[in-house]
């Protein structure tokens, strides 16, 4: 079914915003460089909840978290405070 959550489904979501997570801690913007590690903060908070909704095999709620920690991250690199020209990981423009 379509539109059912399931560990490879779960899996491929931690992958990319793993990734993208990894990009955007090496390109905080330094002129703002506490609102972007409040960002960053904010998305690796709810990654780690992800992965503990994931182990306990809650799937929703483990989708729910992954999906905020990404949009913690889209919003951090559409405002500038991650320096990421990544349309793949990122709701940006390359």
């Amino acid at each position: 079914m379509q539109n059912t959550v399931t560990k490879e489904k779960l899996e491929k979501y931690f992958s990319i915003t793993q990734e993208a997570l990894e990009k955007a801690k090496v390109a905080l913007d330094q002129e703002r460089i506490k609102e972007a590690e409040d960002f960053y903060d904010m998305a690796s908070r709810y990654f780690s909840d992800a992965k503990h909704f994931f182990e306990q095999e809650d799937w929703v709620t483990a989708f729910a978290a992954i999906n905020y920690a990404h949009g913690w991250l889209d919003a951090g690199a559409r405002i500038g405070l991650f320096k990421v020209n990544d349309s793949r990981l990122f709701t940006v423009d390359d």
